[in-house]
């Protein structure tokens, strides 16, 4: 079987560094280690302490069966079940060369080892309980972190605070369906001491928990994967200062001439403790240039997928009409709205912000030539998608789509089980909502989760991982 093999593969990042790693595991590891690494004095590396490196040189095995030494290094042996993966690990450390790391892997395969699958390391350590499905997630998030919010929020996840409340509310629906079981099975033995009334109380408990837990998921989205944000208006009204400020990068064009914007740019940005994918659009107004044009009928396709948009409106002249007509087209959208007044370093006397204030609820003024507003822009798209009750560092907090969808599938089965028991259903039917609500928890942590689900989450970790 193939989890039986023993594989191998470099951990640490490809090109040049000062040392690599590369990891061996399986129940042949220290073997294959053995017979590509001699710790210095020429002791067997099977006799070496668990979890203490030593050093040593590194050979390969020429066609002639010559031993030839190709670097010195460090070796380390984890014993199972005490490693990452729960099997045996040996950890190689060489000098960080692409050349050297190539060589050492091959000389690792050569002996024995396989070249290991995207994630099969952490696959392995799922499969042989020393993490459960929600902690591997986590670690993936931890290695695709670009922002502090989301490694602490994948660090608390590692430490299992999801997987204990997860595991609290479906140890609850077991003991309530023993007391259930044991009503149905031994009516006249007076076993259960949990009356209806009693079970729907509890039900409710657990199924506000959930509801609570599954509501964690629009802050924890909104930290890990990003809320698509798109930056428009009206031709010169500043989105593509706004863009740049966003960014801190000059991408974006920016001149006196309006329709400078044809394109779409894409960059996905931290803001305060939210992710956004933000785009900036071309100016929206009546051209005649087919560019132009093709832009703008871009700009209101981005505009109406947008889970969030920043309206930029030019606060240094009077609204036109097709300023008018844009704010219409705003309000009938059903993304929250943040209208921008921007240019507020331009000091002019007109009705436009009173007109957008009348129009918006979410308004900031800001000036993106000289950066002030942004931290106001900053709170105010917070306020919109991040739950400030929580604390990302030491809360349960559900940021993985499939998460999500487990807990609002045992939501659901929860609020069939409580219409089951008003509506005095038989409890052997009640059961079957009660068990499918424990399916969806065990789901999120990997119980009864399908090898297609654990083989989709483990390709996207790279091969050292």
């Amino acid at each position: 079987m193939k989890i039986l093999d023993t594989i191998a593969a470099v951990s640490t990042p490809r090109g040049k560094g000062g040392v690599a790693l590369i990891r061996i595991s399986g129940a042949e590891a220290l073997a294959v280690a053995s017979a590509v690494f001699t710790p210095m004095g020429n002791k067997d590396l099977s006799g070496i302490q668990p979890n203490r490196a030593v050093y040593g040189n590194i050979y390969e095995t020429s066609v002639c069966g010559e031993k030839i030494c190709i670097d010195d290094g460090m070796a380390t042996y984890f014993k199972a079940p005490r490693s990452f993966t729960g099997e045996d690990t040996v950890e190689i450390s060489c000098h960080g060369g692409v050349l050297i790391t190539s060589c050492v892997l091959s000389a690792v395969l050569s002996a024995g080892a396989r070249q290991a699958d995207a994630g099969e390391f952490t696959r392995r350590a799922f499969l042989n309980g020393k993490l459960d499905l929600t902690e591997a997630e986590a670690l993936g998030s931890l290695l695709e972190a670009k922002n502090i919010n989301q490694l602490h929020m994948a660090r608390s996840t590692m430490k299992g605070i999801l997987t204990d409340r997860t595991k609290a509310l479906y140890d609850s629906l077991k003991a309530m369906l023993g007391s259930i079981y044991a009503r149905i099975d031994f009516p006249d033995e007076d076993l259960s001491d949990m009356s209806t009334e009693k079970m729907i109380e509890v039900i409710e408990e657990i199924l506000d928990k959930t509801q609570k837990l599954s509501e964690t998921y629009r802050t924890g989205r909104a930290v890990s994967e990003g809320i698509k944000t798109v930056i428009c208006g009206r031709t010169n009204a500043g989105k593509s200062s706004v863009y740049n400020r966003l960014t801190g990068d000059d991408s974006a064009i920016v001149t006196d001439v309006e329709g400078t914007t044809r394109d779409i740019l894409k960059e996905t940005v931290t803001l305060g403790k939210t992710t956004l994918r933000i785009c900036d659009t071309a100016g929206l107004r009546a051209t005649d240039d087919a560019v132009e044009s093709i832009g703008i009928e871009k700009a209101l396709a981005e505009i109406e997928s947008a889970e969030l948009i920043l309206a930029v409106f030019d606060t240094s002249k009077p609204l036109s009409e097709e300023d008018m007509a844009f704010i219409g087209k705003l309000l009938t959208m059903s993304a929250p709205i943040i209208a921008l007044l921007n240019k507020t370093d331009l000091c002019s006397e007109n009705d436009t912000a009173k007109t957008i204030e009348k129009s918006f609820k979410n308004i900031v003024y800001l000036s993106a030539k000289s950066g002030d507003g942004f931290d106001a822009l900053s709170d105010k798209v917070d306020s919109l998608f991040i739950d400030g009750s929580l604390d990302l560092k030491t809360d349960a907090v559900v940021s993985d789509a499939r998460q999500y969808a487990s807990l609002v599938r045992a939501a659901e089965a929860l609020r069939n089980a409580l219409s089951a028991l008003s509506e005095g259903v038989s409890l052997d039917l009640c059961c079957i909502d009660i068990e499918n609500a424990m399916q969806a928890l065990g789901e999120l942590e990997g119980r009864e989760v399908g090898e297609d689900v654990v083989s989709e989450i483990f390709s996207k970790f790279c091969v050292g991982k």
